[in-house]
């Protein structure tokens, strides 16, 4: 989220550069929005005890980023929903509401389907990153105005990088126990198998977590203790203090194996090779579009998953072509800007 927020006030800070910035997502909520459920919505709606239309009714412009790929029901019907209540209620605020840069689709069923048709023709502008994306709000009656990459490469480049390692391990708690995008078993043990291969080989290994200890059980800290317990001393735990701090320790690095999909492209827009353990059809296409094609599908690749990940790691034409792809994605957000410059605002 914090990616996604920081690449959005850079991105739109270039645009209208005295612009002021509000931030909300589900874990800072504003009062005036009772964002939990969309029946609460709706009765704020009709009975505005918080001022919820009011306050949204304040900005010029609602930049909706889902998450980067929540714009879908594969999250499960009730994030989709309550997003997309909360994108209708911006709309009928009178500013204009953005659909930014992300992931569009799939939609497994009919109301995910009539949801997100109705976001889309509600959107003042809508930006995909990537044309399989792109593609599908075509299909939904709403062609894009821009197909561009994601907003990790909207972001300025550390400026300072103090410790040098070697490979950066990545490890999602969403994967390691039970969920319904892979098998938690086989990539637990396909990360423990990429661990022991490279230690036998004297690599060493930095486990980052990506999304930090919390209440959400799908943070990464459960996962990394549970590598740190197995293999001890022989794994260097790295826990970033914040955003600056994991794009510093990330640049540091020689290469990155994630299956967080913003662990990789924080690694991809600083240069960094990312070799990408993807868990669902929003990795590809992106990458795609970078020419970057290094990433393994825990779906399709079963139990060659490790062997393809150390086949990757040990080519040498990697960094060249990371380099590559950061260029093309920094370039890309330039497509965003002619049609951001010409949002009309009400005052």
């Amino acid at each position: 989220m914090r990616v996604l927020a920081r690449g959005s006030r850079d991105l739109l800070s270039g645009v209208w550069p005295e612009a002021e910035f509000e931030f909300a997502d589900f874990t800072a909520r504003p009062r005036q929005v009772p964002w939990g459920r969309v029946r609460s919505l709706v009765r704020e709606r009709v009975q505005g005890r918080f001022g919820m239309q009011r306050w949204l009714g304040e900005f010029d412009v609602v930049w909706d980023t889902r998450s980067g790929d929540s714009f879908s029901d594969m999250y499960g019907s009730h994030r989709h929903s309550v997003m997309s209540t909360v994108h209708e209620f911006a709309v009928q605020s009178g500013g204009s509401v953005v659909m930014a840069p992300q992931t569009i689709g799939t939609f497994g069923s009919i109301t995910g389907r009539m949801l997100g048709r109705l976001s889309l023709h509600r959107s003042a502008l809508v930006f995909a990153r990537d044309p399989v994306s792109a593609a599908a709000a075509a299909a939904l009656g709403r062609p894009v105005d821009a197909v561009t990459s994601d907003l990790a490469f909207a972001i300025s480049q550390p400026e300072h990088v103090a410790v040098r390692r070697d490979v950066i391990l990545n490890v999602s708690g969403l994967l390691w126990q039970e969920n319904p995008h892979a098998d938690a078993q086989a990539y637990r043990e396909a990360v423990r198998s990429i661990i022991r291969t490279l230690l036998a080989q004297s690599r060493s290994i930095a486990i980052l977590p990506h999304v930090l200890d919390s209440h959400d059980r799908d943070n990464d800290a459960p996962a990394v203790d549970a590598l740190v317990e197995e293999f001890g001393a022989d794994l260097e735990v790295v826990v970033p203090r914040d955003l600056d701090d994991a794009r510093a320790i990330i640049a540091g690095s020689s290469a990155l194996v994630g299956a967080r999909m913003h662990a990789c492209l924080n690694a991809l827009s600083t240069g960094v090779p990312a070799v990408a353990m993807a868990y669902s059809r929003k990795f590809a296409p992106l990458f795609g579009e970078l020419g970057w094609p290094h990433s393994v599908s825990l779906a399709s690749d079963g139990p060659d998953v490790a062997a393809r990940v150390l086949k990757i790691l040990g080519e040498r034409s990697l960094r060249p072509l990371a380099l590559d792809a950061q260029a093309r994605g920094r370039a890309s957000m330039t497509a965003m800007l002619p049609a951001l410059e010409s949002l009309s605002f009400r005052r």
